[in-house]
Order: structure tokens, then C-alpha cells, then sequence
């Protein structure tokens, strides 16, 4: 996924070291456990590994709702986990990636990257603060989960 301009992004310091993050955010089908924004997961298919490699999800994030395809990239796993949209009811386009860094032992940094484009226009600032709004829920609810 390029960074552009168009690219919202949110940052959270989390007290839990790396292999547990990843371990939940590589656990695509158990999203709804923790996140509000996804309503469902069903996994279409796997790749030789036995990861995601698409799935079909019910996401309500505010603005954004829809029953989108995703098809998830890990050629940079563990430390990057890239997804973007194959097919959805109204999105055109949805690209994100997860950035994993270990600050410490203890601690780990996730970036969430979005980049969603819709099939109504829909002002651009308005689009940035529904992606922003996303992103922050979703890694406060990651953060929730992990330090349980």
C-alpha cells in the first residue's frame, strides 16, 4: 500500500509485547470479539500457511457500512499485515495495513493505515474524519483487548 496523501493513519502505544499483538490481529476471524466496527468474519480462503488470505466482513463503523471482500497480503508479516478491498456493496476501494514495532519487551506500536474510497461523493474532509474516527476506535479497542 503506497502512503499518500489520501492515506489517514493513527498511532497507539499498547502494554503488551509484539507476539501478542500479532497474534490478534493476525486472528482476522476473531475480530468481532474485540472490535464493534466488524459485525462478522467469514474466512473465504487460506493461504498455504493456513493465514487469511480473503474474507468476506459486515463492517458498521459509523459512516462507513458495508459487506466488504478483503484480500490480505503478508508478504511483510509479522511486522506489516496489508489488506485491500476485492469487493464490497459501496466502497470502491479500501487499503489499509497494520504496522507492528516491539518499543520494548513489554510494549508494542501499532500503525493502522486507511485509505477508503466511496461509490457516493462524499467531501474529502469528511471522508478523512470518518477514516480517522475508524482508525481511533480501532486501536483503542485493539489496546482494550491486548491489555486485558
Amino acid at each position: 500500500m503506497a502512503d499518500t496523501a489520501d492515506t489517514t493513519s493513527g498511532t497507539i502505544s499498547i502494554a503488551a509485547p509484539v507476539a501478542v499483538i500479532q497474534g490478534i490481529l493476525f486472528d482476522i476471524a476473531q475480530y468481532p470479539s474485540w472490535s464493534t466496527a466488524i459485525k462478522s468474519v467469514e474466512v473465504l480462503t487460506k493461504d498455504d500457511q493456513g493465514r487469511v488470505a480473503s474474507a468476506k466482513l459486515v463492517v458498521d463503523a459509523g459512516m462507513m457500512k458495508d459487506r466488504v471482500t478483503l484480500d490480505y497480503d503478508w508478504s511483510a508479516a509479522p511486522s506489516r499485515l496489508e489488506f485491500s478491498l476485492a469487493d464490497a456493496d459501496l466502497l470502491t476501494a479500501m487499503d489499509g495495513a497494520y504496522v507492528i514495532t516491539a518499543e520494548d519487551e513489554g510494549s508494542t506500536r501499532v500503525r493502522y493505515e486507511l485509505t477508503v474510497s466511496l461509490s457516493m461523493p462524499i467531501p474529502a474532509m469528511m471522508r478523512h474524519k470518518a477514516e480517522q474516527m475508524t482508525i481511533d476506535q480501532a486501536l483503542n479497542q485493539l489496546k482494550t483487548h491486548a491489555e486485558k
